[in-house]
């Protein structure tokens, strides 16, 4: 069982996958920050110094003037503020990964036109070796080879 654990662990899709939740646990940082300290405050002062994270209802029909003074009252809030921060995290990191996956297809589809180059061999139907399309008879077992290169007998 650790023998196949450890196959499974060494395998390249797993370090990759890992890698990738790392990188993405990373960039879910970074667009966090850019929500929360660049584009946020802008929009904030634009609509009369609001600051978007204290933005709640307080359920409790208690006026509180922050939502850490409600959270340390222990009353209960809707806190429709931090809810549009996350949506614009992820509507940004929707969008990267969507460019990302857009990207990829087209180097795939790139891939996929380009033409297989001809085939200037073919299987030796006895041995299943590769031989020489011309040839009419295999190199390896010396079957005669049938088709259109056969040998034709001279009048």
């Amino acid at each position: 069982m650790l023998k196949e654990f450890k196959e499974f662990a060494i395998k390249g899709n797993m370090i990759e996958l890992a890698i990738g939740v790392i990188v993405g646990a990373a960039f879910g940082k970074v667009v966090t920050s850019i929500v929360n300290d660049v584009i946020m405050p802008p929009i904030g002062l634009l609509l009369g110094r609001v600051n978007f994270s204290d933005l709640f209802i307080s359920l409790d029909r208690v006026s509180y003037t922050s939502l850490k003074q409600a959270q340390e009252a222990g009353a209960p809030t809707l806190n429709y503020g931090l809810f549009i921060n996350n949506l614009l995290d992820f509507l940004i990191v929707a969008f990267v990964i969507f460019i990302a996956v857009k990207q990829l297809n087209r180097l795939r589809r790139k891939e996929e036109s380009k033409p297989e180059p001809e085939a200037n061999t073919k299987e030796c139907p006895e041995c299943l070796s590769d031989i020489p399309l011309k040839a009419v008879r295999c190199k390896y077992c010396t079957a005669i080879l049938e088709g259109e290169n056969e040998l034709k007998p001279s009048n």
